[in-house]
């Protein structure tokens, strides 16, 4: 009854194209939209900017980037940690040697050291799939690791690995409160999921697609393995690398190689793929979101909880409960809905379109 296409009728190629073609998802993105630009940087706190908001906005366009070649193009990545590092520094490098470089174009320039990277490393995937794949991609993993360490130079002579930005301004703006950081951070995830959303549907896309559905039948029917396979693993890591590099400047201000880890950065990605579901730009917020929030909420809901029952809890046990219940929600999860809970999105979806009969 509220979502219902009846009488919205297309009458040109151009209002069948469009990327919300339902008059109902096109409200509710642009409420949302419209919540998130002016609603909650007055309702917001400091504290939720930068410990839920600003990981949010930032995980959710690695996710993004990181759909692209696992979900849509089917080639299984545990690299993506190390194409965050790559975009980081490059990002870093490009801002500290170049004077009066401006930020948005060190970033840029870090997307693109990304996708180079990422090609790179994506030139196995023409002769290996699967398993073996992930393990030459792991390769790019352990080389990142290894070289931002040990080679002085990506660091400006800094012997461990650590850097530092700050004095960030975008068009003489200067980014230094919170609420500055994630407006700017929301601009680049919304302009990088249109494009992204735009670009899944077109033939690129749709050549990923078919590689990741069956290679064989697609080369048969004229797709080129390498280009579709290639170009994905170029887009993809440019996203990824732009997140790295926003990661680094925007949110941590000063890392080192270890913040972007295979453990702290590339499992995390693909398990936010696999929660959000697989070939969906929207399944990436949603893995995005459980990723970064579940967490914290565990480790606020559980003291409660064990102070209710009398039992105390130490602050090591809160930690090591919160691993325990949040990898036991994850194999629930997938075990349940092995398509993300994007598949739950639009199974309600066609729910309501038929409600209040029964489906």
């Amino acid at each position: 009854m509220f979502y219902r296409e009846n009488g919205q009728f297309k009458t040109s190629y151009r209002a069948d194209q469009q990327i919300f073609p339902i008059r109902q998802d096109r409200i509710a993105i642009g409420l949302i939209l419209a919540f998130a630009f002016i609603g909650v940087p007055l309702l917001a706190s400091d504290y939720l900017f930068l410990s839920i908001l600003l990981p949010f906005v930032i995980m959710s366009l690695a996710a993004l980037g990181v759909n692209i070649l696992v979900g849509y193009c089917g080639q299984i990545s545990l690299g993506s940690g190390a194409f965050m590092a790559m975009g980081a520094y490059a990002a870093y490098n490009a801002y500290m040697r170049i004077p009066g470089m401006p930020l948005v174009v060190a970033l840029i320039i870090g997307g693109i050291a990304a996708m180079v990277f990422g090609v790179l490393f994506g030139l196995p995937s023409l002769r290996v799939k699967g398993l073996y794949l992930a393990v030459a991609t792991l390769a790019a993993q352990f080389f990142a690791d290894w070289m931002f360490l040990r080679v002085t130079w990506f660091t400006m002579d800094s012997p461990s690995g650590s850097v530092s930005v700050s004095n960030l301004k975008v068009l003489g703006m200067p980014l230094d409160s919170p609420v500055a950081k994630y407006l700017f951070c929301l601009v680049v995830l919304v302009i990088v999921a249109m494009l992204a959303k735009n670009l899944v549907r077109s033939a690129t896309g749709r050549e990923w697609m078919a590689i990741r559905d069956m290679d064989v039948a697609a080369s048969v029917i004229g797709i080129r393995p390498l280009y579709a396979k290639l170009s994905a693993f170029a887009v993809s890591s440019f996203i990824v690398g732009l997140a790295g590099a926003l990661w680094a400047f925007i949110y941590l201000g000063a890392w080192e190689p270890a913040a972007f880890s295979l453990e702290a950065m590339s499992l995390k990605l693909l398990f936010m793929v696999i929660i959000g579901g697989m070939g969906s730009i929207m399944g990436s917020f949603f893995g995005a979101a459980f990723i970064v929030v579940l967490p914290i909420a565990l480790t606020r809901i559980l003291p409660v909880l064990a102070g209710l029952v009398g039992v105390e809890f130490s602050t090591t046990a809160v930690s090591h409960a919160e691993l325990m219940i949040f990898g036991a929600l994850i194999v629930w999860f997938l075990i349940v809905e092995p398509h993300g809970l994007a598949k739950l999105w639009s199974t309600a979806k066609q729910k309501l379109r038929v409600w209040p009969f029964p489906h």
